[in-house]
Formats: structure tokens, sequence, C-alpha cells
């Protein structure tokens, strides 16, 4: 074992936690009784956090905010569980050259598949004609017809890695595809739109792929959704705060557009009673990578990063 201390925040998967207990003198604090004792007994030794986002630890959210960071003068690393960083402030860290590491590529493909699973039970209202079926309502008639695929046109905001897998997807399925990022992407055959409400005008299905945080809170809001329109699906896998959820509500409710297929919440697990009420939008318990080959490979990713910076060898996925 190393005489290097880790300060784990909260809980995360048993592959991470076992074997940084076994190359780290590794302090769980959600274990603590005095969590805040604890950090002042080893903030002078600690040089690494490993952490991340709720969703995968057991629905803990532990901000490693500056003036966390700050109490802890010897830190170099926070290695993180998860694509998002929103958990923790970046910039702050930068300025005080902390790294940041997180685990993107090795869940690229899982998402990409929950996403257009999403897309397609959206569209073709597959969950509300299983629960048809279950009801016995088949025997009585057929389950009504849905809107389909054809002819539509699929906008992406956000294409990066995992935009860039669902666009693949999406054309194997034949649609017509489109996409808004803060800049034009290179090598890819799709239609740039620059600004967002210039796609959802183009489109009638959004895709929504980008990070959270306090600069794409709320993006997709009222005026968005009716540029869609009442034919406009609307899927995130995102984050639940790029979403305004009661806008959305009052949009699905109004028929402003036709439905959407969420996996994340502004307030996860608390889902808004209001969509939790329509049969015809499909909600999922944020299960984007939620496979156990994608969260083995993303704890893998979290030790791999650790082990590297205790070695002095590059770090496999640094945050720019």
């Amino acid at each position: 074992m190393s005489d290097i201390h880790v300060l784990m925040p909260v809980p995360l998967p048993r592959l991470i936690v076992e074997t940084l207990g076994a190359n780290f003198r590794l302090h769980k604090l959600w274990l603590a009784p005095d969590q805040d004792a604890m950090v002042n007994a080893v903030a002078s030794d600690v040089r690494a956090i490993a952490t991340g986002v709720n969703i995968l630890a057991e629905g803990i959210h532990f901000p490693v905010d500056a003036a966390f960071m700050a109490r802890l003068p010897k830190l170099e690393i926070v290695a993180n569980l998860g694509v998002g960083y929103d958990n923790i402030d970046a910039k702050w860290a930068a300025a005080h050259n902390i790294a940041i590491t997180n685990t993107p590529d090795v869940l690229t493909e899982e998402t990409a598949d929950t996403a257009f699973g999403l897309l397609l039970n959206a569209v073709r209202q597959f969950s509300a004609a299983e629960r048809y079926l279950r009801a016995g309502k088949w025997q009585e008639r057929a389950f009504p017809l849905t809107a389909s695929l054809r002819g539509r046109k699929l906008g992406i905001i956000g294409l990066g890695r995992i935009g860039k897998a669902i666009a693949r997807r999406a054309e194997g399925f034949g649609l017509e595809i489109a996409y808004h990022s803060r800049r034009k992407a290179d090598g890819v055959p799709y239609q740039y739109v620059p600004s967002l409400m210039g796609l959802a005008e183009a489109c009638d299905i959004l895709m929504v792929v980008v990070p959270g945080g306090p600069e794409t809170k709320n993006m997709i809001n009222a005026e968005v959704l009716k540029a869609l329109g009442p034919d406009g699906i609307l899927i995130n896998i995102a984050r639940g705060t790029v979403v305004d959820e009661a806008a959305l509500a009052d949009a699905l409710r109004n028929k402003t557009i036709l439905t959407a297929g969420l996996d994340v919440f502004a307030n996860e697990p608390n889902v808004p009673a209001e969509l939790i009420a329509m049969d015809h939008v499909v909600l999922l318990p944020h299960v984007g990578s939620g496979s156990h080959v994608t969260r083995d490979a993303m704890g893998q990713l979290v030790i791999d990063n650790l082990l590297a910076w205790r070695d002095g060898r590059p770090l496999l996925t640094p945050v720019s």
C-alpha cells in the first residue's frame, strides 16, 4: 500500500473502493459519524479525491467545490466517476493546478443505445403499448396507431462522442441529421445549425447531449419547445437541469410538442408528478450507462487515472 492519502467523499462501486483501498490510504468520508472532523484530521495529508456524480454514488450529492478543495492544501487530483463533472468546481481546480479526470468513451455506446431506445419508445409508444397488453385491453381492441420515425429530421444538441454515436445510429434508421454545438465539428457530414432556436425550428426531434451546469441550465425552455412544434419529440440523456421541466410539462399538456423521452431529471430521484401522470411520455431512472460491463469499465478508468498519477505517468482522461 502507498502512503498517499486519498479521500472518497461518497460511496463508489466496490471495484473502486477495494482497489483504491489496496493501493492507497483511503479515507471513506461518507462513513464518518462527523465528516467535518474527519476532513480536519486528514486535510494536511490528502493529495487526491475519488468521487462521483450522485447517480453513481448511491444518490449522494457531494459538491467538490472551491471551499472544500481549499481545505486540502496538498490536493493534486480529483478523479470523478462519470462523464459529467458538474459536481466539481473545475475552473477553481484548474486555477490552482489541481487535475480533474472523468470517465468518457467507455460509456459512449451504452448511452447512445439508451438514447436511441428512448427515441424509438417515445415515437412508437412501446411502453404504453406494453402496459395496454398487460392490462388486458388488447382483447377489447387493437392498440392505437402511433407516430413514426419515417420522414423525420433529428437535431442533436452537442455533437461530442455520445452525440456522434447517436448520429451513427440515426443514419441506420434513415434519419436526416443536423446539430448545434458551440463550434462546428470537423469531419462530419451533418448540417451545422449555429443557434439552438434554429435547430429547433429545422427539426422535429431534439436530442439533448450537453453537459450540465449553470451555462446550460434550462436551455430547453418554452420558446425552444414551441419552435420544435406539435409533431416534435424531445429526448434528454444529458442532465435534468438542461430542460425547464415546468415548461416541458406545459408543452406536453398543451400539445405544443408530441411527446418526450427522459432519462434524467433536475432533482433526482424526484420526478415531477405531472410528467409521471402522462402516459405517452417515456421516463427512465437515469440508466443511460447502467450495465455491468460499462459501469465496471468506468470504475476501472477512475482507478487507472489515479494509478497513473501516482506513478508519474500521463493521465488517461484529463478534463481540459
